[in-house]
């Protein structure tokens, strides 16, 4: 299929691509399902706020989440020690979950994406662009840091009767991250993919091309 036509999620109605004005959405004409949309951030905002993202997780994954005191005792713990916890405990596949869910595929996710913008940003050709980028849309669904912020919030509206709940430092980091991670997938992948290919992808197959018309001559004038 043409790259300047796109098909309906929905229906498999196929589209026109046309370009949009930041902030915009295109919808399908039959069931008005989204097609494609445009950020309001350009790459530079983008860039600025995949590395605010990164250095907010580090924040969190090394503060402690809450301290609990119970008749006078107070303990604190961090999401890797809570994870160590659970598996000790012998519950190793809830504590793969929540490594996994929580800490390794948001990693990922945002360590992903900074290297698309890095190599959109240079400008130069780059084979992993299309693997990365096809990689980043398959890894999306698995991370779910907002279900493990709801998780918290009622597991510490359960503690405060039992106890005095102090919200540590890496509890609203994990906050903040919540919602930069949700600006950051509302970032159309296609289009992602659109100022890959203009900066990227097709510079890279004219180059090759010019360099095969190159050969082809030389062969034919030895």
């Amino acid at each position: 299929m043409s790259e300047s036509l796109v098909a309906c999620p929905e229906c498999d109605a196929l589209h026109e691509r046309r370009d949009l004005a930041p902030g915009t959405k295109a919808r399908c004409v039959r069931c008005h399902a989204v097609l494609y949309r445009r950020s309001y951030l350009d790459l530079d905002h983008q860039l600025a706020l995949v590395l605010a993202a990164i250095l907010t997780y580090l924040i969190a994954n090394c503060f402690p989440i809450v301290d609990l005191q119970i008749q006078g005792r107070s303990n604190s713990a961090t999401l890797i020690g809570s994870v160590l916890s659970l598996w000790r405990e012998g519950r190793e596949i809830v504590a793969v979950l929540v490594f996994a869910t929580t800490q390794l595929f948001p990693l990922v996710d945002m360590g992903a994406l900074l290297a698309l913008l890095l190599m959109i940003r240079r400008g130069r050709p780059a084979p992993a662009f299309a693997p990365l980028l096809r990689f980043l849309q398959a890894l999306r669904p698995w991370g779910m840091i907002e279900v493990f912020m709801l998780g918290i919030v009622v597991a510490l509206v359960k503690l405060s009767n039992m106890s005095t709940v102090v919200p540590g430092i890496a509890l609203w980091a994990f906050g903040l991250l919540t919602v930069l991670l949700a600006i950051i997938l509302s970032m159309d992948l296609h289009t992602l993919w659109g100022a890959g290919r203009r900066a990227i992808v097709t510079p890279a197959m004219s180059k090759r091309h010019r360099a095969s018309r190159r050969g082809g001559r030389q062969a034919a004038h030895p």
